[in-house]
């Protein structure tokens, strides 16, 4: 008898606990299938189906059609194109200045409190107000101009130029975003202990030898990390775009990227189903690039 009460009671504790682990969770749950799950279940729901929102919102059942329509829209191909270039060029690029960055503010050069300041200022600036600024820079009357006309040069229509409108967008966003990763590497710089390239500065290693041999091996889950949030960042490229081409992807769709395409589905086509798959492939895209470059640098290790 004993041993069976003993049982049970141990199973109405263990139930009572879980219940109020269960409990102790509920607002992240609740948070977290209202806000994520609950519209990644209706944006399946609408990618099946054809949304007709004026005169009353109707749901017509379509199938797979607004996936079969992505293979035939050339819009939808010229946006992968833009965006693929734009993170193949930004990602790398800002991870290697917020490196350079990170490592010269390590290296105690003088008054680096306030180059740190100087350096992350970019960042905590909004992102439409430093898209304004960069428009004024490349405008035809603009700074740019300005400046390469005290040289007897010719002005150029940056903005209007379908070859350089995104490379525009790309120098900004390097610009602004590769201070915050600085930081982090900084972080990560300051935590590598110094016995390390003392050691191995007995061993005769030079400063590039030990910035091979120690720093970047090290700093290999901080690269991974970056390069990822680097990655999803750059892919949902939107505000800077929409703001430089007032939401038309223009010049000759040059700053259309998918996000945009995304919106333009929604907002001046109203095809909310349409819009979703486009959506759904954007996320396949950036599930896949992650998981190669995880591979890249052994991120399972992490």
């Amino acid at each position: 008898m004993f041993p069976i009460n003993r049982q049970r009671r141990n199973q109405r504790w263990k139930i009572a606990e879980n219940l109020a682990g269960y409990l102790f969770m509920m607002p992240t749950i609740l948070i977290l299938g209202t806000f994520v799950i609950l519209p990644i279940l209706y944006a399946v729901f609408l990618s099946l189906h054809k949304v007709q929102l004026l005169g009353g919102i109707e749901y017509e059942f379509i199938g797979w059609q607004n996936f079969t329509r992505l293979v035939e829209d050339e819009q939808l191909g010229i946006a992968l194109k833009n965006t693929a270039e734009y993170v193949a060029i930004v990602v790398p690029s800002q991870t290697i200045l917020a490196l350079i960055l990170a490592v010269t503010l390590n290296s105690g050069i003088r008054g680096k409190n306030w180059w740190r300041i100087l350096y992350f200022l970019p960042t905590v600036t909004s992102s439409a107000v430093l898209t304004l600024i960069f428009m004024w820079i490349y405008n035809t009357d603009g700074l740019l101009n300005d400046f390469i006309s005290f040289f007897g040069l010719p002005k150029y229509n940056w903005l209007g130029d379908p070859k350089v409108a995104l490379k525009g967008i790309m120098i900004m966003n390097i610009w602004s975003t590769a201070p915050f990763y600085m930081v982090i590497y900084l972080a990560a710089l300051q935590d590598i202990p110094q016995t390390l390239y003392e050691a191995a500065d007995l061993d005769g290693a030079n400063g590039w030898d030990q910035f091979i041999s120690i720093t970047i091996p090290l700093l290999q889950p901080v690269t991974f990390f970056i390069v990822t949030v680097g990655i999803i960042g750059t892919f949902q490229l939107f505000d800077q775009s929409y703001i430089f081409s007032g939401g038309t992807g223009g010049p000759n769709n040059a700053t259309l990227t998918v996000v945009l395409l995304i919106y333009q589905a929604v907002f001046r086509n109203l095809q909310l189903g349409y819009a979703a798959a486009i959506a759904f492939l954007l996320a396949a895209v950036i599930i896949t690039i992650t998981l190669i470059q995880r591979r890249i640098f052994g991120g399972e290790r992490m």
